[in-house]
């Protein structure tokens, strides 16, 4: 019925719009949200896109590997398995030292060069997360401007998520998986020097360790357990007027190393002066990595090493994997929680709340 009908045209005429629209736009039927179905990951195409070559597949298979979605450690260990024939023929250098050191400024460099040498280099930089979010800055793809510019090198920011060592926990997974892609070169940039810092020891071959000048006494602040575990020492920044500082530091770092326990055995750890600024004595580490290769793998220590560090990936998996156990079960969490709450209201001893929990566990089985 229309209701202006023998109306005349006043104020209270009511003018016709357009039905059932808005903005001129016609209504539909509203459609309802549907979540979006996970692709079906194809493992034996992304493997074959990694070992041709590409940096977007080897990043999502590395994306991959550091997931803890229970679906993708599954599908990160078939890719693994997929790769894993056509690993083992880089070198892995391992890259520590003092906050400030340069290791940022030594890797692009050190980097840059064997790019240009015609190498393929991988860097795996591992960032130190934070205790309170979990979040890091992952700067060190900002920062090594020139070398990310290489077609032939690949430079992939990790947290280090809380791992001991100053590595990513899938670390030794994400190199095996550059290997696979083809890559010469691994260098891994830890956190910083400290004593957890020895854990990226037992994955690399070659281990380097990056100290300054005009720090103080570099031979006492430096930790000996440190200096015990590096095939090498780059006294970095030599240049400018701290070019005669690096020379006397170097000499020093020689003599040191002379007494110490050799940190591969047949091998004499050494020291070298290294300027990342003016790209001076990067050739000579290069050298240094290539005679320790012929003399490692002559006395088959290489083979040796590579060993070592399969069994310690192992040791340290069941580690992890019990862990995981232990706090997946959700009744353990509550038990673990009302022992903490005993221990601090002062009913139990901490000892005496670890002994309860695991009594309890031995009398249920």
């Amino acid at each position: 019925m229309d209701k202006n009908k023998g109306m005349q045209e006043s104020a209270l005429f009511v003018m016709g719009g357009v039905e059932a629209s808005h903005d001129g736009m016609q209504y539909g039927v509203p459609k309802k949200f549907r979540k979006k179905k996970a692709d079906n990951l194809n493992i034996q195409k992304l493997a074959q896109d990694v070992r041709a070559g590409s940096r977007v597949q080897l990043s999502k298979a590395i994306t991959l590997i550091e997931s803890s979605n229970s679906t993708h450690k599954a599908q990160a260990q078939e890719l693994l398995q997929e790769l894993l024939p056509h690993t083992g023929n880089s070198v892995r250098i391992g890259i520590t030292g003092v906050p400030g050191a340069g290791k940022s400024s030594f890797i692009e460099a050190f980097g840059t060069m064997l790019c240009e040498m015609g190498k393929k280099v991988a860097v795996l930089a591992i960032d130190p997360s934070s205790s309170l979010s979990g979040g890091s800055i992952l700067g060190d793809k900002t920062r090594m401007e020139e070398l990310v510019k290489k077609p032939n090198a690949f430079v992939r920011p990790s947290p280090s998520a809380g791992t001991l060592g100053g590595v990513h926990k899938k670390t030794r997974e994400t190199m095996l998986v550059c290997e696979a892609a083809g890559y010469d070169v691994i260098l891994i940039e830890t956190v910083g020097v400290g004593q957890s810092e020895t854990y990226v020891r037992g994955m690399v071959d070659f281990f380097l360790l990056l100290v300054l000048t005009g720090a103080g006494d570099e031979l006492q602040g430096m930790k000996k357990g440190i200096m015990e575990l590096a095939d090498a020492i780059v006294v970095h920044k030599a240049d400018g007027d701290n070019v005669r500082l690096a020379k006397k530091t170097v000499s020093e770092y020689k003599q040191i190393l002379h007494f110490l326990q050799p940190a591969t055995p047949g091998w004499m750890s050494t020291a070298m002066p290294v300027s990342s600024w003016e790209k001076k004595g990067l050739d000579k580490v290069w050298d240094t990595i290539g005679e320790f290769r012929q003399t490692v793998e002559a006395n088959n220590y290489w083979s040796i090493r590579r060993q070592n560090q399969t069994r310690d990936w192992f040791q340290s998996m069941i580690t992890d994997h019990l862990i995981d156990a232990f706090y997946g079960d959700p009744n353990r969490k509550e038990q673990v929680q009302l022992l903490e709450r005993q221990i601090l209201n002062g009913q139990l001893t901490v000892t005496q709340g670890v002994d309860r929990l695991f009594s309890d566990e031995q009398s249920q089985k």
